[in-house]
């Protein structure tokens, strides 16, 4: 007798269906699992024997061959333990194995037979339901498995409590769908003394999600305006928390299973591997830009990470997804992040500053800027300096504007955009300004006659490259949705212009 069970494996985002394939057959006693299985998968055969042990369940003395379908398929994880034990209950005869061909099954078993939360349990449900069949998760995973409508969804805690549900001496309850808790208090816009300009940036990043780069020394209030910026962006559309939570679903990273309902905002350290920041690694777990997804991605200090681990971030930026390419996986993540960058203008931070530069002054803020490409530096769609604070402004009472009211401002400039776009550009999937391009940017970016004249006067001046122009359109309208006007004027092209520098010092 051969007994089968649904599980599924990864590759990315992607979900692959795989039947687990129990048979017990005469022989010397052994127990083998064979289809591309990787060390923790191989590992498994311990813990269920442990799991069934501690249930009082003892395997026959027999051969026992689980063979993981389709065998070419390389598969991943401890999620393999749960099925494989099933389908070993079914070959038992301890289980009904009709009933539980109607269910996709994943979970790790701890040695004392409780299920312990995996990766995955959102992206799987939706596969589950695109099949028209139930889950089996750990209990740890219910919760954001129970976003899926219309999904029968199993979520015990201990292997005992789901060999009950099925001989009927036990029914497990559906899980209640569990969502990220409150926001506390974030950092407000009030608490910063001065820096207009850069304000003014922030609000226009936020509210077309356009990249950032802040250049300016050491204590000027960078990374200090950045951590403000998730207090101004809107929150996340239940479609949106549900693409966002997959990947995180997936990464391991959902707290207590709840779905996300603020943007991610990920800041890795410039010591960050190419690998953590683009995807990939033994397992080709996602990266930074990815976990970044819909959010925001903050570089600070810039200059510092690596120069190939910056450059990789060229083809995410356009694109919006990354492509971890390996000799054992090809995958590929959503990234349509918004990066928001800090930098010193030199490598003593004080450029400019006759009391305070050193002796290498400008030759040390060619080199350091150098670490910055012309590639990278023409997909920023705004470059703002952030000059030093001066004592006086530190005196000044609270700023009048706070985090709220400049939400209240994004999220109207959102709401139009999203409403223009749904008529512009219909199923283009294309949520904000930034990321129109082609005949959806001309449609709704065309500015009128006196702006289209500055625009290609400056380009020509300035030396714009055709995607530094289109940039500067794409932050014009944004410009245009904060003033609540419905063309693109010659001031709008004026401003857009003004956050477009020509080249970083060489």
């Amino acid at each position: 007798m051969v007994a089968r069970v649904n599980t599924v494996a990864f590759q990315g985002i992607d979900v692959i269906d795989v039947d687990v394939q129990v048979q017990i057959s005469a022989g010397l006693p052994a127990f083998s699992v064979v289809g591309l299985a990787d060390k923790a998968v191989a590992e498994s055969r311990e813990r269920v024997r442990g799991a069934l042990n501690a249930l009082g369940l003892a395997l026959p003395p027999k051969r026992i061959t689980v063979n993981l379908a389709p065998a070419d398929l390389a598969k991943e994880g401890s999620h393999f333990d749960l099925p494989i034990a099933l389908g070993l209950l079914a070959a038992m005869e301890v289980l009904p194995a009709e009933e539980m061909m109607n269910f996709i099954a994943m979970g790790e078993l701890a040695l004392d037979g409780r299920i312990t939360a995996v990766a995955g349990a959102l992206p799987t449900a939706i596969h589950a339901e695109g099949r028209e069949m139930g889950l089996i998760c750990p209990e740890a995973g219910g919760g954001e498995a129970a976003w899926v409508k219309g999904l029968e969804v199993l979520a015990p805690n201990a292997l005992l409590n789901l060999i009950n549900h099925f001989k009927g001496s036990q029914m497990l309850a559906q899980p209640s769908p569990l969502a990220e808790a409150e926001a506390g208090p974030v950092p407000d816009f009030a608490d910063i003394k001065g820096q207009e300009s850069a304000k003014r940036a922030l609000e226009v990043a936020a509210a077309g999600g356009h990249n950032l780069l802040m250049c300016g020394p050491p204590g000027a209030g960078k990374s200090m305006l950045a951590a403000r910026l998730p207090g101004i962006l809107p929150p996340l559309t239940p479609a949106e928390a549900l693409e966002v939570s997959m990947i995180h679903s997936l990464a391991g990273t959902l707290e207590e299973g709840r779905i996300l309902r603020r943007r991610p905002f990920r800041d890795p350290h410039h010591s960050a591997s190419l690998a953590a920041l683009i995807g990939g690694g033994q397992r080709a777990r996602p990266g930074e830009v990815s976990l970044a997804h819909l959010g925001v991605l903050f570089l600070d200090e810039l200059p510092e990470f690596a120069r190939p681990t910056l450059e990789a971030l060229r083809q995410p930026m356009e694109s919006g997804r990354a492509v971890v390419a390996r000799a054992q996986a090809h995958v590929t993540w959503p990234a349509r992040f918004q990066l928001i960058a800090a930098m010193n203008p030199c490598r003593c931070g004080y450029l400019g500053d006759p009391g305070l530069a050193c002796n290498r002054a400008p030759r040390c803020a060619g080199e350091y800027q150098g670490k910055i490409s012309g590639p990278l530096y023409d997909r920023m769609d705004l470059h703002v300096d952030v000059p030093a604070v001066e004592a006086v402004d530190l005196a000044l009472p609270p700023a009048a504007e706070n985090s709220a009211v400049i939400a209240a401002r994004v999220a109207r400039a959102r709401a139009i955009q999203a409403e223009r776009l749904a008529a512009e550009a219909p199923g283009e999937n294309i949520r904000t300004n930034a990321e129109a391009d082609g005949e959806a940017l001309e449609r709704i970016a065309a500015p009128d006659q006196a702006g289209r004249a500055l625009l290609t006067e400056a380009a020509e001046k300035m030396r714009l490259s055709a995607r530094g122009y289109h940039r500067v359109l794409r932050v014009a309208r944004t410009l245009a949705d904060l003033e609540g006007t419905d063309g693109v004027g010659r001031l709008h092209i004026a401003e857009a212009l003004s956050y477009r520098r020509p080249a970083l010092a060489r």
